[in-house]
């Protein structure tokens, strides 16, 4: 039998959540990387900067993405769907961490504001939690197919020679299109078009911020 954990075990554990979420390094994956053994690519230094920003990008959209699952894993029921949440959530940890491994390989960092949007996206998460399943689920899905534009974008973005970032967006390209499904079958609202615009407009802001900061 399963213990019930107390709310104090729960906070607890939530707060190990944020630590290895924003603790440089601190993300395990429970998946090897796509990179795999594939070789190192020879770029300039403006290929290397420019797939540092990319990937810097990628993994600040993994901060976010922690945080939103974990807000609404504060306020949300989803009784039918806790399990595959979970499971999402550790995909999204995986994310995280490849994203990480690769920009220590590029000799990059972390973005500065990974604080900032993590607590924005934790707010966020916790707000349509709160509303309903359904809304909850929709902003899941409605993020994944933004993260997944943006995705496209990168792989067309990065260095031609740089494949072993490239193997990383591809599988997250593929979780997050799986994630997007997942929600929508469990019952998620599709969002409308204006919704969907404001969404990408934050987006945007992200992005510009973060390819330096």
């Amino acid at each position: 039998m399963s213990r019930q954990l107390s709310s104090s075990d729960q906070w607890i554990g939530q707060f190990d959540r944020l630590l290895r979420t924003l603790v440089p390094h601190a993300a395990q994956a429970s998946r090897p990387s796509p990179a795999g053994d594939l070789p190192e690519a020879s770029l300039s230094e403006a290929e290397r900067e420019h797939a540092v920003g990319l990937m810097r990008i990628n993994h600040t959209g993994e901060v976010c993405a922690q945080a939103l699952y974990q807000g609404q894993g504060l306020t949300a029921k989803l009784p039918d769907t806790r399990g595959q949440m979970e499971r999402a959530a550790q995909e999204e940890i995986d994310h995280l961490a490849w994203c990480d491994a690769r920009l220590q390989e590029l000799d990059g960092r972390t973005s500065l504001l990974n604080p900032l949007f993590y607590a924005a996206s934790l707010g966020l998460g916790a707000l349509a939690g709160g509303v309903g399943d359904r809304i909850s689920l929709g902003f899941v899905a409605a993020t994944e197919e933004q993260v997944g534009k943006h995705l496209d974008l990168h792989l067309q973005a990065l260095p031609a020679a740089d494949q072993r970032s490239r193997a990383v967006l591809e599988q997250m390209r593929e979780d997050e299109a799986h994630h997007e499904r997942w929600a929508l079958e469990a019952g998620g609202a599709r969002f409308p078009l204006p919704v969907k615009l404001g969404m990408r407009l934050v987006s945007k802001v992200m992005t510009q911020s973060v390819y330096r900061l």
